[in-house]
């Protein structure tokens, strides 16, 4: 392969993927920053790095996220690896960072609970904002808390423990002040599983077991959440579009009070959550 240089390769490549993925599979090819690639477009490319980038250019033109080709993801302006087995952490999701930390005082100690973490994204973003906070991250994939504890460890965060269980599963007897999830909510027949970065992304993340409306993951974690927090501890999770109202109603049915659902940027409704009020009998018999 002739040697071409990096304003080449982008021009080449820019006409397959667009400008900002072909500047992004570049400079992780590189490993060199975005301003590198403006003030350095004569510099030519070795044999292996060419190749390299073809390479990436034709993955990325089949469809494959390009968070999982170069293996990272920013969110809350932090880096975090992210492989085929975790879902790719999203903007949207930041709000749910947002409202937790409202809720969670910078000046004591409290305990948070993340559920289906994922890369961690949530969990090790709260721990590096709230340092007095004493979190919890659970995941039902061994490879998702790998992937967790690899970017815990690339964060330097040391107040969060990673656990792989099955949703509350190892948690008997814990109490928290917050609860928060982006759990499983797309119904299993979406026509959107077929479509962009969904289709790479590991589907049981995306689905679980969430039944043909979406919400059996989500029934789940507000009917047990009751017996998790503590007198006032608040739920936050994320959900579909379309899930506003009938998450509401299941979290009014569970006790919560105070229910609320809050848009994204968008004016969609994507995150709802309560505070418990008294325990629902049914919770306490459980």
């Amino acid at each position: 392969m002739p040697q071409i240089t990096i304003l080449q390769a982008l021009h080449q490549a820019r006409r397959d993927i667009g400008d900002t993925d072909a500047r992004m599979l570049l400079q992780s090819v590189l490993s060199v920053s975005p301003a590198h690639l403006a003030t350095h477009p004569e510099q030519e490319l070795t044999a292996e790095q060419a190749q390299s980038f073809c390479l990436l250019t034709t993955r990325r033109v089949h469809g494959e996220p390009v968070a999982y080709l170069v293996g990272k993801r920013e969110f809350y302006s932090l880096d975090f690896n992210v492989t085929p087995a975790v879902l790719i952490p999203r903007p949207e999701t930041e709000l749910l960072v947002d409202l937790a930390l409202q809720r969670i005082s910078p000046d004591r100690p409290c305990k948070v609970l993340d559920l289906g973490t994922g890369s961690g994204a949530i969990a090790l973003t709260l721990a590096r904002h709230r340092p007095l906070a004493d979190i919890v991250a659970v995941d039902f994939s061994s490879d998702a808390v790998a992937v967790a504890k690899m970017n815990a460890r690339q964060l330097n965060v040391s107040n969060v423990r990673i656990i792989e269980a099955d949703w509350f599963g190892g948690l008997s007897g814990e109490r928290f002040d917050l609860i928060v999830s982006n759990p499983p909510y797309i119904a299993s027949g979406d026509p959107h599983l077929a479509q962009g970065d969904l289709r790479f992304e590991p589907r049981m993340a995306l689905t679980g077991e969430a039944g043909s409306d979406g919400l059996d993951c989500i029934r789940c974690i507000i009917t047990s959440a009751p017996r998790y927090l503590v007198a006032d501890g608040v739920l936050l999770f994320e959900h579909g579009y379309d899930q506003a109202q009938a998450c509401r109603h299941l979290l009014g049915k569970a006790g919560f009070r105070g229910v609320f659902s809050h848009p994204d940027l968008a004016g969609i409704m994507r995150i709802s959550g309560g505070r418990l009020g008294s325990f629902p009998r049914e919770a306490v018999r459980m």
